[in-house]
């Protein structure tokens, strides 16, 4: 995890007061960040030893970004409010993903592991996170492009008492509220998770509605359920993503 100092979190706390136009070159200037054109900051703290911001992307207020060690968003990226974002070696929003509002995505700095840890978080191209979703990368964390972590109130965890186990989800995959991932939890690509399931494994059933506790396939997805987890995700997605 990288250390912030009080003097650090004073300068930053001080440039999240100034518009957009100025936040840009102060955070080149004192942090060496790399800030693309039209990127629009809020009153948000954004505190990562290096940090790589693509064109267009928007973060909107009360944000706090903090202890990260390498900070990367691609183009059109947009993170709503209230969202915090603290500590692990490397945080990765794909282009044009979205992190809507009041979602914490923590890493605990130096665990208490017995086992090597690998605390990355990615979030695939045109892929959301909602409201009030809690995700722990101590370990990886992996979701794909397109996918949709819906609803309210989800939780991953990557790590136990001293041992840690990375987590994914794969491409265009619906995940509902109030779902639970345990360390080691995987999901396949093209699936939709009901409502409150509790993921303890792998599971391999691309193509299905999962659910249960502990979660397993249920059955198999119709035309229509195949056709609405593939539609786009945000209205400017483009083609290619």
């Amino acid at each position: 995890m990288h250390r912030t100092s009080k003097l650090r979190l004073l300068l930053l706390a001080c440039i999240a007061l100034l518009p957009s136009f100025l936040k840009r070159p102060c955070y080149r200037l004192f942090f060496g960040y790399r800030i693309g054109r039209r990127v629009q900051v809020g009153l948000s703290i954004i505190d990562a030893r290096a940090c790589q911001i693509d064109d267009d992307s928007k973060i909107g207020h009360l944000n706090v970004i903090i202890g990260v060690q390498n900070l990367k968003l691609g183009d059109h990226v947009k993170i709503g409010h209230l969202n915090i974002i603290r500590g692990g070696e490397q945080v990765d929003l794909g282009r044009y993903s979205e992190l809507i509002r009041m979602n914490e995505i923590n890493s605990i700095p130096e665990p208490d592991a017995v086992n090597p840890v690998d605390p990355r978080f990615a979030l695939g191209n045109g892929s959301i996170i909602t409201t009030g979703h809690k995700i722990d990368f101590t370990d990886r964390v992996e979701i794909g492009r397109r996918t949709i972590i819906g609803g309210r109130n989800s939780s991953l965890w990557t790590h136990n008492r001293q041992r840690t186990r990375p987590i994914s989800i794969g491409e265009f995959a619906y995940v509902g509220s109030e779902i639970r991932m345990a360390p080691g939890g995987s999901l396949p690509s093209r699936c939709i998770v009901g409502i409150g399931a509790v993921i303890t494994g792998t599971i391999d059933a691309e193509g299905w509605m999962i659910g249960g506790v502990p979660a397993k396939p249920i059955k198999e997805l119709t035309t229509e359920d195949k056709f609405l987890i593939e539609r786009k995700t945000r209205p400017d997605l483009p083609d290619d993503i």
